[in-house]
């Protein structure tokens, strides 16, 4: 019978190996996409910022909890998710998911957000998902999220009766290309109850403004709580510019038009 270090060096390989397809698959997925992509999709080469520039912007408008993140991942059988990033994760005799949740486990050691993070996001090494509540229940931060089939029409009009108020926002196409995140971001930490009622005070006028419009596919505001849930880290959202989904033209900014930038 084998040993458990014996099980264990057995597993960490089975890990490596998985990984090692994981990153094939990724590669394989970019080269598809890139055949399929239209010819009218172009990347601007005129970038004059540096990585270290690049990163620091971003980090300038998508503030969340830096003490935790997120990490996307797939299955073999094309299953999806996020869990939270994690130094212990799979490791053996301090890792015991699913039998234990990630927080309710006494070896959870969560990793922080930090700039190399978001450089292995952009850069598409991982994909990191953002909680965007913090802990003293505000946020710098609004998302409202559109994924149904009247997405496009949804998000046009909201963003109408963001220009008729005078509120900035971002348009970001899905990572699927079947949905929208408007982002809008404030300058300050705001009470995450106020941001909510930002969004849905947005969300009625273009209701009021747009009768014929079902609104079926809003799906939620981020932060999605007003105050920080018991154990938990309110719901996360996937930071947008993966870089696999760019090679799609998704997961980038558009314009009013929903064309890509």
């Amino acid at each position: 019978m084998n040993s458990s270090p014996e099980i264990a060096e057995k597993i960490a390989l089975i890990n490596q190996r998985l990984q090692l397809l994981e990153d094939e698959k990724s590669q394989l997925l970019v080269q598809k996409c890139r055949l399929e992509s239209a010819p009218e999709i172009q990347v601007s080469t005129s970038a004059t910022l540096s990585n270290s520039e690049k990163v620091a912007l971003f980090l300038k408008f998508f503030v969340g909890r830096e003490d935790v993140y997120a990490l996307r991942w797939e299955s073999n059988t094309g299953k999806s998710g996020y869990t939270v990033a994690c130094s212990n994760e799979w490791q053996p005799r301090l890792c015991d998911k699913p039998r234990i949740k990630c927080s309710a486990c006494s070896n959870k050691a969560y990793k922080k957000l930090e700039p190399k993070t978001l450089f292995d996001h952009l850069s598409g090494t991982q994909t990191v998902g953002l909680y965007p509540l913090l802990k003293d229940d505000t946020c710098q931060l609004l998302a409202v999220d559109f994924d149904k089939s009247d997405w496009q029409q949804a998000a046009k009009a909201l963003v109408q009766v963001c220009d008729e108020l005078g509120v900035p926002f971002a348009i970001e196409r899905s990572r699927s290309g079947n949905g929208a995140h408007i982002w809008i971001f404030f300058e300050h930490n705001v009470p995450a109850r106020e941001a909510r009622l930002l969004g849905f005070g947005l969300l009625d006028r273009a209701m009021e403004r747009y009768p014929n419009l079902s609104f079926d596919s809003y799906d939620r505001l981020f932060p999605n709580q007003d105050s920080m849930p018991s154990g938990g880290f309110g719901n996360l959202i996937a930071l947008p510019l993966q870089f696999q989904p760019r090679q799609c033209g998704n997961s980038v900014f558009v314009d009013r038009e929903l064309v890509a930038y």
